[in-house]
Protein backbone atom coordinates (compact mmCIF):
# COMPACT_ATOMS: atom_id res chain seq x y z
CA UNK A 1 0.00 0.00 0.00
CA UNK A 2 1.40 3.11 -0.84
CA UNK A 3 1.00 5.62 1.89
CA UNK A 4 -1.76 4.46 3.62
CA UNK A 5 -1.65 2.21 6.61
CA UNK A 6 -3.68 -0.83 6.79
CA UNK A 7 -6.32 -0.52 10.16
CA UNK A 8 -7.00 -3.66 11.32
CA UNK A 9 -10.25 -5.67 10.92
CA UNK A 10 -12.10 -6.13 14.21
CA UNK A 11 -10.60 -9.88 13.68
CA UNK A 12 -7.56 -8.70 13.86
CA UNK A 13 -7.69 -6.60 16.66
CA UNK A 14 -9.33 -10.09 18.20
CA UNK A 15 -6.58 -12.18 17.11
CA UNK A 16 -3.54 -9.81 18.26
CA UNK A 17 -5.53 -9.26 21.45
CA UNK A 18 -6.22 -13.70 21.89
CA UNK A 19 -2.24 -13.20 21.14
CA UNK A 20 -0.93 -10.83 23.75
CA UNK A 21 -2.58 -13.06 26.15
CA UNK A 22 -0.56 -16.11 24.84
CA UNK A 23 2.30 -14.28 24.97
CA UNK A 24 1.52 -12.80 28.30
CA UNK A 25 1.70 -16.27 29.76
CA UNK A 26 4.64 -17.50 27.89
CA UNK A 27 6.02 -14.50 29.94
CA UNK A 28 4.96 -15.08 33.13
CA UNK A 29 5.87 -18.25 32.88
CA UNK A 30 9.38 -17.85 31.88
CA UNK A 31 9.96 -14.94 34.62
CA UNK A 32 9.05 -17.57 37.53
CA UNK A 33 10.97 -19.93 35.96
CA UNK A 34 14.22 -17.79 35.32
CA UNK A 35 15.55 -15.32 37.96
CA UNK A 36 15.36 -12.69 34.85
CA UNK A 37 13.14 -9.67 35.99
CA UNK A 38 9.91 -9.51 33.73
CA UNK A 39 10.80 -5.84 32.51
CA UNK A 40 14.35 -7.54 30.43
CA UNK A 41 11.52 -10.46 29.67
CA UNK A 42 9.17 -8.50 27.79
CA UNK A 43 11.79 -6.42 25.54
CA UNK A 44 12.92 -10.53 24.96
CA UNK A 45 9.61 -10.75 23.93
CA UNK A 46 8.97 -7.82 21.80
CA UNK A 47 11.83 -7.66 20.09
CA UNK A 48 12.58 -11.42 19.46
CA UNK A 49 9.13 -13.26 19.34
CA UNK A 50 6.22 -11.10 18.78
CA UNK A 51 6.30 -10.54 15.04
CA UNK A 52 9.58 -12.44 14.48
CA UNK A 53 10.21 -14.35 11.72
CA UNK A 54 12.85 -16.92 11.70
CA UNK A 55 13.81 -19.32 8.50
CA UNK A 56 11.85 -21.82 10.87
CA UNK A 57 9.13 -20.02 12.29
CA UNK A 58 7.00 -17.04 12.08
CA UNK A 59 5.63 -15.53 15.56
CA UNK A 60 2.08 -13.98 15.27
CA UNK A 61 1.35 -10.40 15.72
CA UNK A 62 0.50 -8.87 18.95
CA UNK A 63 -1.37 -6.18 20.81
CA UNK A 64 2.00 -5.13 22.23
CA UNK A 65 -0.30 -2.83 24.66
CA UNK A 66 -2.53 -5.05 25.63
CA UNK A 67 0.60 -7.59 26.42
CA UNK A 68 2.40 -4.49 28.41
CA UNK A 69 -0.94 -4.05 30.11
CA UNK A 70 -1.66 -7.23 31.32
CA UNK A 71 2.35 -7.89 32.39
CA UNK A 72 2.48 -4.84 34.36
CA UNK A 73 -0.89 -5.34 35.91
CA UNK A 74 0.43 -9.08 37.07
CA UNK A 75 3.22 -7.30 38.32
CA UNK A 76 1.50 -4.17 39.91
CA UNK A 77 -1.44 -7.10 41.79
CA UNK A 78 0.13 -10.21 41.94
CA UNK A 79 -0.15 -10.93 45.49
CA UNK A 80 -4.07 -9.68 45.41
CA UNK A 81 -4.09 -11.94 41.69
CA UNK A 82 -2.86 -15.02 43.81
CA UNK A 83 -5.16 -14.78 46.55
CA UNK A 84 -8.41 -14.16 44.20
CA UNK A 85 -6.54 -17.53 42.45
CA UNK A 86 -6.19 -18.91 46.25
CA UNK A 87 -9.80 -18.47 46.68
CA UNK A 88 -10.78 -20.07 43.72
CA UNK A 89 -8.56 -23.22 44.23
CA UNK A 90 -9.98 -26.17 45.74
CA UNK A 91 -8.90 -25.57 49.89
CA UNK A 92 -6.27 -28.08 49.56
CA UNK A 93 -4.45 -26.80 46.32
CA UNK A 94 -2.76 -23.58 46.79
CA UNK A 95 -1.38 -21.49 44.00
CA UNK A 96 2.12 -22.33 44.68
CA UNK A 97 1.22 -25.97 44.30
CA UNK A 98 -0.36 -25.73 41.24
CA UNK A 99 1.38 -26.67 37.42
CA UNK A 100 3.88 -23.22 36.40
CA UNK A 101 2.18 -23.07 33.49
CA UNK A 102 -1.41 -23.05 34.93
CA UNK A 103 -0.34 -20.60 37.91
CA UNK A 104 0.99 -17.89 34.82
CA UNK A 105 -2.24 -18.67 33.27
CA UNK A 106 -4.08 -17.44 36.16
CA UNK A 107 -2.11 -15.26 37.10
CA UNK A 108 -2.35 -13.32 33.13
CA UNK A 109 -6.01 -13.94 33.12
CA UNK A 110 -6.31 -12.47 36.91
CA UNK A 111 -4.72 -9.47 35.51
CA UNK A 112 -7.12 -9.30 32.64
CA UNK A 113 -10.13 -9.27 35.33
CA UNK A 114 -8.69 -6.75 37.72
CA UNK A 115 -6.50 -4.73 34.64
CA UNK A 116 -8.95 -4.16 31.89
CA UNK A 117 -12.75 -3.86 31.35
CA UNK A 118 -12.91 -6.91 29.03
CA UNK A 119 -15.94 -8.97 29.60
CA UNK A 120 -15.46 -11.22 32.19
CA UNK A 121 -16.72 -14.13 29.94
CA UNK A 122 -14.16 -12.95 27.23
CA UNK A 123 -11.64 -13.43 29.64
CA UNK A 124 -12.95 -16.72 31.05
CA UNK A 125 -13.18 -18.11 27.13
CA UNK A 126 -9.55 -16.55 26.09
CA UNK A 127 -7.81 -18.16 28.57
CA UNK A 128 -9.97 -21.87 28.35
CA UNK A 129 -8.63 -21.00 24.63
CA UNK A 130 -4.63 -20.68 25.89
CA UNK A 131 -5.50 -23.86 27.87
CA UNK A 132 -6.22 -25.89 25.30
CA UNK A 133 -2.84 -24.51 23.30
CA UNK A 134 -0.85 -25.68 26.49
CA UNK A 135 -3.07 -28.92 27.25
CA UNK A 136 -4.13 -30.43 24.04
CA UNK A 137 -5.06 -33.68 26.01
CA UNK A 138 -7.30 -31.06 27.31
CA UNK A 139 -7.94 -32.57 31.12
CA UNK A 140 -6.75 -28.99 32.54
CA UNK A 141 -9.51 -27.17 30.22
CA UNK A 142 -12.31 -27.88 32.72
CA UNK A 143 -10.18 -26.95 35.93
CA UNK A 144 -9.17 -24.04 33.95
CA UNK A 145 -12.59 -22.97 33.06
CA UNK A 146 -14.48 -23.51 36.84
CA UNK A 147 -11.23 -21.37 38.51
CA UNK A 148 -11.82 -18.98 36.00
CA UNK A 149 -15.02 -19.15 36.57
CA UNK A 150 -15.43 -18.69 40.10
CA UNK A 151 -11.97 -15.86 39.95
CA UNK A 152 -14.66 -13.66 37.43
CA UNK A 153 -17.93 -14.08 39.52
CA UNK A 154 -15.81 -12.69 42.52
CA UNK A 155 -13.36 -9.92 40.44
CA UNK A 156 -16.47 -8.87 38.26
CA UNK A 157 -19.57 -9.37 40.59
CA UNK A 158 -21.51 -7.08 38.59
CA UNK A 159 -21.33 -9.15 35.52
CA UNK A 160 -23.12 -11.98 36.74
Amino acid sequence: MSGSKHRPTLQERRARKAAARFYAVQALFQMEASDVPIGEITRQFETHRIGAETETETWVEADLAHFRRLIETVVERQAAIDQLTDRALVAKWKIDRIDPTLRALFRAAGGELLGTETPARVVISEFVDITRAFFPEGREINFVNAVLDHMAREARAGEF
